[in-house]
C-alpha cells in the first residue's frame, strides 16, 4: 500500500521534478514551432522531411518508428506534404498494400535548406549547457524514461485481461 495520502500528496518532492519536465517540454515545443515556421513547416512536418532526407524513401510505419507521430496523424501530415509538392508517395515494389514515402525535388532542397539551418538554431539553446551538463542531463533523463518503462511494464502485467462475459457468449 503507498503512503501517499491526500494529505502529503501535494508534498512529494518529485513533484517539482515532475513539473520541471513538463515546462522544458513546453518551452522546447515553443521554441521549435517557432523555428520550423521560417521555413513553412509544422514540428510534425519537419519532422518527416528530416527524417526521409539523405534517404531514398521509407514506408509509413518506418517513418513513424524514427518519428514522434502517431499513426493517425502521420497520414495527414504526409498528405499536407503531398499537397505542398515536398513529398511523394508510390507503391512499394514488394508489398502492394504499402507505399514508399519519398522526398520530392522540392523537399529535398527543402530538406537541406531547413536541416541544418534548424539544427543551429535549436542548438543556441544548448549552448547555455557545457558537454558534460548535457551528458549528465542525457543520462538522468535516460534513467527517468526507463523508470516509466519498467513502471509500465509492471501496470500492463498486473491488469487484468477483459474478456465477454455475457450469457450468450
Amino acid at each position: 500500500m503507498s503512503d501517499i495520502t491526500l494529505d502529503n500528496a501535494t508534498k512529494q518532492p518529485f513533484l517539482h521534478l515532475l513539473r520541471s519536465l513538463v515546462q522544458t517540454y513546453h518551452a522546447f515545443s515553443r521554441y521549435d514551432t517557432i523555428g520550423h515556421k521560417k521555413h513553412g513547416l509544422t514540428p510534425s512536418q519537419a519532422d518527416v522531411i528530416f527524417t526521409l532526407g539523405n534517404t531514398c524513401g521509407l514506408t509509413f510505419k518506418e517513418i513513424g518508428e524514427l518519428t514522434l507521430i502517431t499513426k493517425g496523424t502521420l497520414t495527414g501530415v504526409v498528405e499536407r506534404l503531398q499537397e505542398k509538392g515536398l513529398v511523394k508517395r508510390e507503391q512499394h515494389f514488394n508489398d502492394r498494400r504499402s507505399s514508399i514515402v519519398s522526398l520530392s525535388n522540392a523537399g529535398d532542397s527543402l530538406f537541406k535548406e531547413a536541416f541544418p539551418s534548424h539544427i543551429a538554431y535549436v542548438k543556441k539553446a544548448f549552448d547555455g549547457l557545457s558537454e558534460v551538463e548535457q551528458q549528465q542531463t542525457v543520462a538522468l533523463l535516460n534513467k527517468l524514461s526507463n523508470q516509466f518503462d519498467i513502471q509500465a511494464d509492471k501496470c500492463e502485467s498486473d491488469a487484468p485481461v477483459k474478456t465477454n462475459n455475457t450469457a450468450f457468449g
